[in-house]
């Protein structure tokens, strides 16, 4: 038996990365998947992967989930597949940085837009499928949510990241009376294809912070999937409005 048996999961951003590993994972665990991400190549690689393993996954890519429409569309079409949704579980986001007097109002949106404002979208198009039926809405916040940091000029993705963590926290004090659970991961740093060029050749504060990870180590994306594998099961069933820090212990040492 697995842990997400007769669980149909819709996860965004599958195409590499956390989310391939969610779909992964999830699937494993015996969840249906429904995925979906911007770029066609990579989510299909990921079905591949998931079929592969035995899996159960249907994609709908490409969807642009900073497009309110576009994200109603797609989660309309993601529970009929099944006729029904268990999991939302919001990993899709893409960040910008640049220093105050250098980010553009532009990019300033774009993050916003594409890091929070897609996240509401989702949840306020399934949200009436869970006050009927009951339902688990997963986020993936970043430790960048609640602190700040001399290294990296994350204003926007700071900002997106904290508000997440906070609708997250509203949506587990009005969704609770329909039976629904809404909880939070928050990562520290994680080596995935987009980030691992910093690990060899990132700004020298930067290598000195993930020097300085009580565990000895950075991320990997099954750190954060498993984590939030247990927060969706049946497992967590009293858990609900919580940010899950998975950082290796390095917001301990401020």
């Amino acid at each position: 038996m697995g842990r997400l048996d007769n669980k149909v999961a819709l996860i965004t951003g599958i195409g590499g990365g956390m989310g391939r590993q969610a779909a992964l994972t999830f699937a494993r665990e015996g969840a249906k998947i429904i995925g979906c991400d911007l770029y066609e190549d990579g989510a299909n690689e990921t079905v591949r992967l998931v079929r592969e393993a035995g899996g159960e996954i249907v994609n709908f890519a490409p969807v642009d989930l900073s497009n309110a429409e576009a994200t109603a569309k797609w989660v309309e079409a993601a529970i009929a597949v099944h006729g029904q949704a268990d999991i939302l579980y919001n990993n899709a986001s893409t960040p910008k940085f640049g220093d105050v007097q250098d980010l553009s109002i532009e990019d300033w949106n774009f993050v916003i837009n594409n890091e929070l404002n897609l996240v509401f979208y989702a949840v306020k198009a399934i949200w009436p499928h869970f006050m009927k039926n009951g339902g688990v809405v997963l986020n993936i916040g970043s430790i960048a949510g609640t602190r700040g940091v001399e290294f990296m000029s994350q204003n926007a993705h700071g900002t997106a990241k904290g508000g997440v963590i906070s609708l997250t926290q509203q949506l587990a004090a009005e969704g609770a009376k329909y039976g629904i659970r809404a909880v939070c991961v928050s990562p520290g740093f994680i080596v995935t294809p987009s980030t691992a060029w910093l690990v060899e050749s990132g700004p020298e504060p930067f290598k000195k912070n993930i020097a300085r990870i009580p565990l000895g180590r950075v991320g990997q994306p099954d750190d954060i999937v498993n984590a939030a594998l247990f927060l969706a099961s049946d497992e967590a069933s009293w858990i609900t409005g919580i940010n899950l820090v998975v950082d290796g212990g390095g917001t301990v040492l401020g």
